[in-house]
Formats: structure tokens, sequence, C-alpha cells
């Protein structure tokens, strides 16, 4: 996946490319500390996903995103930012920018974050989910309930970013079947589509992950 990195400060670049370089399907093709700069970027390299600082000095990322939309650019965008501030998240998701990642992230959060967008699905980072939660209304834990054991089952997989074949293969039923339950779930909970009931999955706890221990 080509990719170019949109920041203000030199060692924040430098420090994400370093990153990227640890992944053998990352190629980081230019840097940009501005809107003029990477717009250029974007119309001569053509990466594959920008990674956008959500605010570049005296300018708003979320502003380049928006036109570099407009002006038609096949791109995904990722905001980088240290804001968890619900106003920043809500128009990030306005905006319609294809993940969300918080710099304290982990470098192999990082990696996984844009693995899930290159592969055309959303991602937002866990620490912001109960932003997102808040910002699409969610339901109440008691509307769990109503979920069948297989429905709960596919709905933890959804948390884990998993596409419908995925789940097809980890829970042994056939792809149309798990698009069944996704739409049973979606209706049970008053979900609007798969990334918000990912999200839903995420904020309520039904998703774990096995840590590593370090060193």
């Amino acid at each position: 996946m080509k990719v170019v990195i949109v920041d203000d400060h030199p060692l924040v670049r430098k420090g994400l490319t370093s990153i990227l370089a640890l992944d053998e399907t990352m190629e980081v093709l230019g840097e940009a500390t501005n809107s003029r700069e990477a717009m250029e970027l974007f119309n001569s390299l053509k990466p594959d996903l920008a990674l956008v600082d959500l605010r570049l000095a005296n300018e708003s990322g979320l502003d380049l995103i928006t036109k570099a939309m407009k002006q038609g650019i096949e791109c995904k965008f990722v905001v980088l930012t240290s804001s968890i501030e619900e106003k920043d998240f809500i128009r990030a998701k306005e905006t319609g920018v294809d993940g969300y990642v918080l710099k304290e992230a982990f470098p192999e959060e990082l990696i996984h974050a844009l693995k899930v967008v290159g592969k055309g699905r959303k991602y937002y980072d866990p620490g912001v989910l109960d932003l997102a939660m808040r910002s699409g209304e969610a339901v109440d834990n008691g509307e769990l309930e109503q979920l069948t054991p297989k429905e709960r089952e596919v709905l933890i997989e959804l948390g884990k970013g998993h596409s419908n074949k995925e789940i097809s293969k980890t829970l042994f039923i056939t792809e149309y079947t798990v698009k069944k339950h996704v739409s049973q779930i979606l209706a049970k909970l008053g979900l609007v589509d798969r990334t918000q009931a990912a999200l839903y999955a995420n904020a309520k706890g039904l998703v774990t992950y096995i840590a590593h221990p370090s060193g």
C-alpha cells in the first residue's frame, strides 16, 4: 500500500515513516507539511492512502481532506490526532474519513488501522469509541438480550473488523447466512451499518483481545 504522510512536525513525519517501514506491505511515497504540498503529492504520486494530521499549523487537516475529495482525489484518508474532543471526531465522520487514529496508539495499532482501511473498511481508534457511540445514539445494553447466540457471535466478529467471508470461515456458516445475521443485528439494535455495529461491540466490551507480553 502506497502512503503519503501529511504533518507539520518533522519528528512526527520521520517517526511515522520509521513505523510504516516495519511492514513490508507499506511504502511511504512522500511527506507534506501543509495543504499545498499535500495536494501536489496527491496529484503527482497517486497514493492509496494519506495519513493526515488533524491540525496542520494554521490549517485544518479535515479542510484538506474535504478539498481533496471535491477534486476527485481517489485516496483513503486516515486522520491522526491527539484530540479526543467529540466535536473533532464528529466532524471527521461527517467529512467521510476512512480512519481516525490517536497519536498515543502503539505502532502495531497504527499499522493494523491502515490495513483495515486498505481493505475498504472504516477504522476508529478504541480511544474514541465512546464518542462514536454517543454521536451515533447507541442503544442500551438491554437490547443485546434480543440477539440469538449466533447473532451475538457474528456481532463479536464484526467488532474485530472481520468481513463476511472471514466470519463465515470462523463460524462455519455460509456468507449468505452471515449477511442475514448482520441484517437482523442491525434491525434489532437499531444501528445504521456494520461499522456502527463494530463500534457498538467494542464499546460494550464484547470484543476481547489477547495481550502479548512485552520483552
